[in-house]
C-alpha cells in the first residue's frame, strides 16, 4: 500500500543500529556489555517513557508462560521491557524494516533474543494464525492508521478468547487542527487521529469489551517538564529519542507538547478484553 510505504519512510533511518551503538560508546558504555537499562532513553518511543509502559502493562495480568504481541514494536524497547519484567515471550511487528532489524540486533546485544522476536509486517495483515496470543498491546500506532475498525478486528483475530488488548495512543480531544510536524507524521497527510469514542466503536465491532480507559495528559505534561529540566542541566543524552526523530526532533517535541497543552490531543489508555 502506498500509505504504508509513506508511513514506513517517515520512520526509517539508515544505519540506525550503528547510530545507537555509536551513541552507547559516546556515553561511555561498551556495546558488548550493554544492558536493557542502558537503552531505556531511546527504547521508549512514546509519551511518558518507561513509566507509561509500566502503567500500561501492570493492567495486563502477564505471566511467564504467556505469548504477547506488540503491534508497532519500533526498535523493540517495550517488548524487551515486558519480557524482562514478566518472563512472557513477546513478538513484535513493525511496518519499518529498519526498526525490525534494529530491534533484533538490540535484543541480541542485551541477551534478550530468547524472549523476544520481531517481524516486519502491517498491523492490518498480521502474519499469525487465529488465536495465537494471550495478550497484545499497541503504543502510539493508531495515529498512522485510518481504518480503526480493520486495526481492532485484526488484533481480535490473533488473540485468544478473553485475551487482553492494551492501547496507548495519541487521540483527538478537540476540534482545533494540530501543529506539525509531530513524531508520527511530518504533515497532516499521514496523520489519522481519532477520538476515544471512535476507538470504542471499533473495539465493540471487533468483539472487545472495555475494561478501563485513562487520559494521561497530566502525567504527560509532567514527563515533558522533567525532560526539559534534564536537557537544561545535562543537554541531550548520548542515547536518546533524537536518534529516532532526526534533526527536527526539537520541533516535533515542541509541537507535541503544545498540542497536548492546548487540549487538541491527549495520550489515552484503553484496555480491552476479547469477549
Amino acid at each position: 500500500m502506498a500509505l504504508e510505504a509513506e508511513v514506513s519512510a517517515h520512520y526509517a533511518k539508515d544505519g540506525l543500529l550503528k547510530q545507537i551503538l555509536n551513541a552507547l560508546t559516546e556515553g561511555g558504555i561498551s556495546p558488548s556489555s550493554a544492558t536493557p537499562g542502558d537503552l531505556k532513553s531511546v527504547d521508549e518511543f512514546h509519551v511518558g517513557g518507561i513509566s507509561a509502559t509500566t502503567a500500561l502493562i501492570d493492567q495486563l495480568e502477564l505471566k511467564p508462560e504467556m505469548k504477547v504481541l506488540d503491534i508497532g514494536s519500533g526498535i523493540g524497547g517495550t517488548a524487551r521491557f515486558i519480557a524482562g519484567e514478566t518472563g512472557a515471550h513477546v513478538t513484535g511487528v513493525d511496518l519499518t524494516p529498519e526498526y525490525t532489524s534494529t530491534a533484533i540486533g538490540l535484543s541480541k546485544l542485551v541477551g534478550m533474543d530468547d524472549l523476544t522476536d520481531f517481524r516486519t509486517a502491517s498491523a492490518l495483515k498480521l502474519p499469525f494464525g487465529d488465536n495465537s496470543f494471550d495478550a497484545a498491546l499497541m503504543l502510539h500506532v493508531g495515529m498512522n492508521i485510518p481504518d480503526k475498525c480493520a486495526l481492532l478486528s485484526e488484533a481480535a483475530r490473533v488473540l485468544r478468547p478473553n485475551g487482553l488488548f492494551a492501547i496507548y495512543d495519541i487521540m483527538k480531544i478537540g476540534a482545533e487542527p494540530i501543529s506539525f510536524p509531530v513524531p508520527w507524521a511530518s504533515t497532516a497527510k499521514n496523520s489519522f487521529l481519532a477520538d476515544l469514542q471512535t476507538y470504542r466503536g471499533a473495539a465493540n465491532s471487533a468483539g472487545f469489551v472495555e475494561i478501563s480507559s485513562r487520559n494521561k495528559t497530566a502525567a504527560a505534561l509532567e514527563f515533558f517538564a522533567e525532560q526539559k529540566r534534564r536537557r537544561g542541566t545535562d543537554g541531550l543524552p548520548a542515547v536518546g529519542l533524537h536518534i529516532l526523530m532526526g534533526s527536527d526532533f526539537p520541533t516535533k517535541l515542541a509541537n507535541m507538547v503544545n498540542n497536548i497543552s492546548n487540549s487538541r490531543i491527549a495520550p489515552i489508555e484503553l484496555v480491552l478484553r476479547l469477549g
